[in-house]
């Protein structure tokens, strides 16, 4: 164990083994650093179906930094905002994570808000092109029941008051989650779920969606 400390959301752990680092909170597994192929499927897959030339980003939930250092090293990339709830988590990324998000930390477009998601999406931000979430295990399967409003209808629109017209929203999940894909077709078009195999258990899922272009006709 590298790191323990308890905040008023309980437990925080980061562990290491061997080259990899493990994030637990409250006895509950978040995330290692063995793979990253989703989380960065997850900025990719977004950016993929953006039209913006310049686009900026919002990614809720730094992690391990595989997002992050995903759209830095994207050229067209404007702006990066990250929130991330935990400082812990924050500051081993200037110690025990610097290396795995490396480049983000003297890049210019990055800008890190120690905020909780939920909270600070309150009221509308940015505008935004893309908008990436990966603050829990998956829409069904939160780290605390708080954040459970970011895949209800109403997180749901406010993430959309949050993006331009033809903007993109991509979710992380660990597993399939069935109901919260069919509240995302309720506000927004195109929906599309990515599946990444991964070593044991049930695929990861990047779900991604657009918001709708007034100028532009709807998605059938």
């Amino acid at each position: 164990m590298l790191e323990r400390v308890v905040t008023r959301r309980g437990e925080l752990v980061l562990r290491r083994e061997g080259a990899e680092f493990e994030i637990i909170s409250n006895g509950v597994f978040l995330m290692d650093t063995r793979d990253g192929r989703s989380e960065r499927l997850m900025v990719t897959s977004a950016l993929a179906r953006c039209p913006a030339a310049a686009p900026e980003i919002l990614i809720c939930g730094l992690g391990v930094g595989f997002s992050l250092a995903e759209a830095v090293s994207q050229p067209r990339v404007a702006r990066v905002d990250v929130v991330e709830i935990s400082a812990e988590i924050i500051g081993w990324h200037a110690t025990h994570l610097r290396h795995l998000a490396a480049p983000a930390w003297d890049d210019s477009r990055v800008n890190v808000i120690n905020a909780d998601v939920v909270a600070w999406l309150d009221r509308p931000r940015g505008p935004y092109d893309v908008i990436c979430i990966d603050v829990d295990n998956g829409p069904e399967w939160t780290v605390w029941d708080a954040n459970q409003v970011l895949y209800a209808g109403e997180g749901l629109r406010r993430i959309r008051d949050s993006l331009r017209p033809g903007g993109v929203i991509s979710v992380w999940s660990a597993a399939e989650a069935p109901a919260f894909e069919e509240r995302l077709r309720r506000h927004f078009t195109g929906v599309h779920a990515h599946r990444v195999p991964v070593s044991r258990g049930q695929p990861d899922v990047v779900y991604v969606a657009e918001r709708a272009d007034p100028h532009s006709p709807q998605t059938p």
